[in-house]
């Protein structure tokens, strides 16, 4: 019997809740009551055909705080023909990988009436977060209750909500008993062991666990590079020679490890589905907008905006801008030269205790000054990304991507180019080195584990101390966890051009060596023509070992 979305029951009043919507303070109620309707309606009528209920009922909603948090789910079934509507693809019976469709599901292995485990976690809520972001206005003109909120049709309901302020973030729930297994399994017993990518995946995602597992491998490739690199480090070796054997092994490190990450990268990917997914499946992104036309591709029904706009938007605002913050960059970095030099010369005239620790206080301030530059630039490429008006969420991660690559590197590395070679100053260039990745370790450890943990640990208490003085019957487990997580805060293309920068880089060191030099005391056109030579040699293998993956790297990375 065929299964349609229209026979759907969206009435449930007790699901699993796995999205949670946060209303601004004061929202008026048929604001509330409208966007309800637009959630649990047939997907016929331009709804989503989702469950929806408040966290609080009527006169817990009169008793407590925090009256504006509503919980969306999905029925089984809904879930499932979402699975199909979204392009999910699933690991057969006959171990072959393939779209999950609703009327084959008994193909499909793991898949039982019975059993709720078909579907991982983060599938689950990317369907329903999917479903959400497409919920795109039809005949309004404007939100019901604020007629400043402007609608057109094929707005994005969800983003006009959120940039109004309406709505303040929508956001995934965890399964608690889900999490505690995960932590059991991952690291909350210190052993040297693999981490749980799979059991990662089924929960946070594949990029979540792409991001995990390519750690875990970075961290083993890099064993090599220290057990090499420490004598350099320990020992002081101010000629050129001593570091040609070292950059060989950087120029063949750097391609090796890329190849190996793509391999296990693209093996992940196919267990997964990810490298399967038809492009056909991408959509809009919630955020893209135009006018309301039919796509002469796919005959669908979608906003359409003019692609010489978007152009414009990028080589007449965004390419300039990225420029003049490529140059801001720059004339910090000379500030930071600056500041080597004053306290180099401080040091040789006075030659204390006190002034050799301040030769390392302006390598500690620019690195400092680095990161809060990488951050506020980071804000400001997502809004100009954003304002581009990217059709799909691919182009417009592609383009943020490129946007900050290109600004981190110059704003981290500029200053070691610079060091190894205009000044040719070894001993400036490793005490440089440790001192700004040092800083940039602690910084982020402080500001993206330690501060998060503190701030969460803090919160939590005072949550706890509310819901045990609560006089009311309610899920307070329940209760409890969605006021904890809505104030948590939110959290590799890049690789492979660091890999290439890697090659050019390590080419040019060996180049200027005193030791390839001799060998072409005459002709530096000969020494140059070969050193190109070899760099593109080592390009071209690169790009021959990618060629037969291309189909998968846009999912890959």
């Amino acid at each position: 019997m065929k299964v349609t979305l229209s026979a759907l029951d969206t009435s449930e009043s007790s699901f699993t809740p796995l999205v949670v919507i946060e209303f601004a303070q004061d929202v008026k109620e048929e604001t509330k009551e409208w966007l309800k309707n637009r959630i649990i309606a047939p997907k016929k009528h331009g709804g989503a055909q989702l469950l929806f209920r408040p966290l609080l009922n009527k006169y817990e909603q009169e008793t407590l705080e925090n009256k504006n948090l509503y919980l969306v789910g999905a029925s089984k079934i809904r879930m499932l023909l979402g699975a199909e509507a979204v392009g999910l693809v699933k690991e057969c019976n006959d171990n072959t990988m393939r779209a999950f469709t609703y009327r084959t599901r008994q193909n499909f292995k793991g898949f039982d009436d019975n059993n709720d485990d078909f579907l991982t976690m983060a599938e689950c809520q990317f369907i329903i977060k999917h479903e959400l972001e497409n919920l795109r206005a039809k005949d309004e003109k404007m939100i019901p209750g604020y007629p400043q909120a402007k609608l057109y049709p094929g707005k994005s309901l969800l983003r006009r909500l959120l940039t109004s302020g309406i709505v303040i973030q929508v956001f995934p729930l965890h399964d608690n008993e889900a999490l505690k297994k995960l932590e059991d399994t991952w690291y909350t017993r210190f052993a040297l062991k693999y981490q749980p990518i799979d059991s990662i995946r089924g929960y946070f995602g594949e990029t979540i666990a792409l991001y995990f597992g390519f750690l875990e491998y970075f961290t083993f490739a890099l064993i090599p590079m220290a057990v090499i690199g420490l004598p350099y480090y320990l020992f002081v070796w101010e000629d050129y020679d001593k570091y040609v054997i070292f950059a060989s092994f950087n120029l063949i490190w750097s391609t090796v490890i890329l190849e190996v990450w793509k391999r296990g990268c693209a093996n992940m990917t196919y267990r997964w589905g990810t490298l399967l997914m038809k492009r056909k499946f991408e959509e809009p992104r919630p955020g893209f907008h135009g006018v309301l036309g039919i796509n002469s591709i796919t005959g669908k029904e979608e906003p359409l905006y003019p692609s010489y706009k978007r152009q414009m938007r990028i080589y007449l605002v965004s390419l300039p801008f990225v420029c003049l913050c490529l140059y801001f960059s720059l004339y910090v970095m000379m500030i930071y030269f600056d500041l080597e030099v004053w306290a180099l010369g401080l040091h040789e005239n006075s030659g204390s205790e006190w002034t050799s620790v301040l030769l390392y206080v302006p390598s500690i301030i620019y690195a400092i000054v680095i990161e809060i530059m990488n951050r506020l630039y980071r804000y400001a490429a997502e809004f100009l990304t954003s304002w581009e008006n990217h059709r799909l969420e691919s182009a417009y991660q592609n383009h943020l991507i490129l946007k900050v690559l290109v600004f981190n590197f110059l704003n981290c590395f500029a200053s070691l180019f610079y060091i190894a070679f205009v000044l040719k100053d070894m001993k400036l260039l490793r005490q440089s080195l440790a001192t700004l990745l040092i800083t940039s370790q602690i910084l982020n450890q402080i500001v993206e584990s330690l501060l998060p943990y503190w701030l969460q640990r803090k919160h939590g208490v005072r949550v706890k101390r509310k819901v045990q003085a609560l006089k009311v019957d309610i899920d307070a487990t329940l209760y409890e966890q969605v006021i904890l997580e809505k104030e948590m805060g939110t959290y590799l293309l890049a690789f492979e051009t660091m890999s290439v920068i890697s090659v050019v880089t390590n080419c040019a060191l060996i180049g200027m060596s005193p030791q390839v030099n001799a060998i072409f005391p005459e002709s530096k056109a000969d020494l140059i023509l070969i050193v190109v030579v070899v760099e593109q040699m080592m390009l071209v293998t690169e790009n021959l070992k990618e060629e037969p993956k291309e189909s998968g790297k846009e999912k890959a990375t």
